[in-house]
Order: structure tokens, then sequence, then C-alpha cells
């Protein structure tokens, strides 16, 4: 199959941003009923706006005890006058004794600094830290497993991790079906931007099951078997099933927020559903070959969808009692972990 000229799939690419308004980094366009936190700035405006008033006041308060002094002492006008322009010339140096007056705004302006230090890292760790729990050992597990092919196998998966039927049945390789997931392809642009889909739709997903978590448990499963069996039934060589699960993800995700809005850096806005599609021109455009495994990921995901919402697949009893009423250190572990996402769901 011959390669797409390059300039080609870029025209292609254009055209498809203009015309779906896509994403390639979506981020849901909601407008938040939540009251915004006050930033700095605003604070130190208002700080300042309240100091101009106890000035403002206390000025005032000044010239009235003045005038009725002098009202009662019977003072003529030239001494008035005098006096005001002592006062005037004394004001700012008595008003600059008084020093707590602007000590608030000198901590507001000491306080900037701290929101300097709020580093790309630092916003990287918190987030991992708010990743549920399948989510992350997830995500942790592939970038464990793509370093570790990074040092001792050239940036490429290491080979005693990809999907081998042959080892696998005639050696009893039984991981191999589970670890291929893992592979998103070489440390690189396109690794980057795979674990980012994953973390944002895998754990959106994982957060919205959060009271029933085996049900996405059963999801992850579905998406998983689909793919190690039908692939290789349809005499397809799948290299980055860590990449097609991505696509599959996407898709489940779109169904549950069909109608809502989807920003693409702030650029473009299409709706959700749209966006699986968009990603298998991505992927035709930038790696020039038809998104075969994509559109079979899109497929997997609309099968699960069906026989999900008419009753079809449902959690193993076994599976909901131990989540439920095991005691073991691994299910209370879980529990308490999903416990904390739901209460960011609660009304207070």
């Amino acid at each position: 199959m011959g390669t797409t000229p390059l300039f080609v799939r870029v025209a292609l690419l254009l055209m498809c941003c203009l015309a779906t308004g896509r994403v390639v980094g979506a981020s849901v366009a909601r407008s938040s009923s939540l009251p915004r936190a006050t930033t700095p700035a605003v604070m130190f405006g208002r700080r300042r706006f309240l100091s101009t008033i106890v000035v403002d006041y206390r000025g005032m308060k000044e010239k009235a005890l003045l005038t009725a002094l002098r009202t009662r002492g019977g003072e003529s006008d030239d001494e008035d006058e005098e006096e005001e322009d002592e006062m005037g010339e004394g004001e700012e140096e008595d008003f600059d004794d008084e020093d707590g007056v602007f000590d608030d705004l000198e901590t507001a302006e000491d306080g900037d600094d701290d929101f300097d230090e709020d580093t790309m890292v630092d916003r990287l760790v918190d987030a991992y830290k708010k990743t549920p729990p399948f989510t992350k050992g997830y995500l942790t597990a592939s970038f464990l497993a793509t370093a570790l092919g990074y040092v001792f196998n050239g940036n490429q998966f290491p080979e005693l991790l990809v999907l081998d039927w042959k080892k696998t049945i005639t050696r009893g390789q039984i991981w191999r079906p589970i670890t291929t997931f893992f592979n998103f392809g070489p440390f690189g642009l396109g690794y980057v931007m795979t674990i980012h889909f994953v973390h944002t739709y895998m754990s959106t997903l994982e957060r919205l099951h959060h009271r029933k978590p085996y049900d996405f448990w059963i999801m992850i499963t579905f998406g998983m078997l689909s793919m190690v069996f039908g692939y290789p039934f349809l005499k397809l060589n799948a290299r980055f099933l860590g990449h097609n699960l991505s696509t599959f993800l996407v898709y489940v995700w779109s169904r549950y927020h069909e109608g809502l809005d989807v920003k693409i850096f702030d650029l473009y806005t299409t709706r959700a559903e749209l966006l699986p599609w968009f990603f298998l021109a991505q992927t035709f455009l930038l790696e020039g070959e038809p998104p075969v495994l994509d559109f079979l990921g899109i497929v997997f995901g609309h099968i699960y969808h069906h026989c999900n919402s008419v009753g079809l697949l449902r959690a193993p009893e076994g599976v909901v009692r131990w989540y439920k009423e095991s005691d073991s250190a691994a299910a209370k572990a879980i529990r308490e972990q999903y416990k904390a996402i739901s209460s960011d769901f609660e009304v207070l």
C-alpha cells in the first residue's frame, strides 16, 4: 500500500479540523455554577480600595472635628486656614506613622510569590494523586514497562510483554494478553498524546462508576478481550493495543456525553459524539495508513454500549460481593479510594 504524501496528509488534517471543529486534547466546555476562588490580584485590589476608604474616612473625621472645635471656640477664618495648612503638611507624616494600615497590602504582595512556585511538576503530581485507582495503576504500569524498553531495548516495548499466543500457550506466559495493553508506543510525542487521552477518558469513566466500580472493570475487561481475541481472529497485527484501547474508551465516553460541546485547545468546538471519528482521521493523516484497528475499537465500543444498555453485561455476583463485603485489606483499600471519589459528587 502506497504512502500518502505528507503535504496531502497535512492538508486533510487542516480540512478535518475546520470541518468538524475537532479535538486533539479535548477539554469539556462546561460553565460551572460554583463560585470562583478569589485571585490574589482581586484580593489585593479589594485591600487597596478598603485602605483608600480608611484614608478618606480618617481625613473627613479630622476635618469634622476641627470644624466643631472652631465653631465652639470662635476662632477666626485666618487661624482656621493656618491650622488646615499645618494639618495638610503633617497629614502624610502622621499617617505614615500608623504602620498597620498597609500591612495587608504587603502581605498580599508577598503572597503573590507563593503562586509562582506552583510549577508544572507540582500540577502533574497533584493530578496523579487525584487519579482514580484503576487508571492510576494502569498508566503507572504502562510508563514503567515503556521506560524498561527505553533503557534496555532501544526505546522499543519489551518483547517479554508483547502479545504472543504461541508463547502464552506453550510456555505458560499468561501475562502477555494483559501486558500488551501497556504498549502505547515508544517514548515520544505519540506516547504523550496517547497517555493523555487514556488518562482523560479512562479516569472520567471510572469516576462516573464511582458507586459501582465493578461495572467499570467489566467495561475495561470487555474492551481488552474483544481486541485480544478479535484482532488475531481477523488476522490483524496489533502493535499498540494500548492506543487502540484509548479509541474504545473515547467512543464509550462520547456515548455517555452525547450532545456535550467539546473544545480543541479553545479553538474549535464540536459535539462529543464526533470525537472518535476525529481520532480516526488523525491516525490516517499522521500515520499514512488506514485506521483499521482504531475503527474496530469504535466497533467494540459500540457493541459494549449496546449490550450494557439492554442489560446483557453485568458484573458477576462474586465480584460484587467481594467489593461490598470482603474484609480483605485490598478490598478495604479499594473501597476507601472510591469512597473518596464519591465524596466529590456529594451536594453540600
